[in-house]
């Protein structure tokens, strides 16, 4: 069950805080993917080359910390910026530590959980906000940041 507020932008009404949101959350995804593999493959050698051979679980880590850390102070991770969406709670702030956190739990369950993620996909692409499945349990929605108010 989804928490609806009034608080959020209405997809009918205000459709600019959604429009392209799911491919901007895509293009948003590889850009920190890209952003946590460089930080990881400089991290190497302080881990004596080591860290090759754990390299997706150095990955996990290092994507874990980055993603909490810039949604908790940003409401967005670097990626997001770029492409100029934010996150926002059910109340239509942005997101506090608490949820960055839980946000970031839902997103490795449902990235470790084939069938979950897929739902998740088809929750982005079918919602009228673009929420995936970590979105709806929360009640947080990704928002174009030159629409908000």
């Amino acid at each position: 069950m989804s928490f609806r507020s009034f608080v959020l932008p209405d997809p009918d009404t205000q459709a600019e805080f959604y429009a392209d949101v799911t491919t901007k959350r895509l293009l948003a995804w590889f850009v920190d993917i890209l952003l946590i593999a460089v930080v990881c493959v400089v991290v190497l050698p302080f881990t004596a080359f080591t860290g090759i051979f754990f390299f997706p679980l150095l990955m996990a880590v290092v994507g874990f910390i980055y993603r909490v850390a810039t949604l908790a102070n940003g409401s967005s991770t670097w990626g997001m910026r770029l492409m100029s969406i934010e996150m926002r709670r059910p109340t239509g702030e942005r997101f506090d530590f608490a949820t960055a956190l839980l946000h970031t739990i839902g997103f490795y369950v449902s990235v470790a959980v084939a069938p979950l993620q897929l739902l998740s996909i088809i929750l982005m692409l079918v919602s009228s906000r673009g929420q995936g499945l970590t979105d709806h349990v929360l009640g947080t929605v990704a928002i174009n940041r030159s629409a908000r108010s």
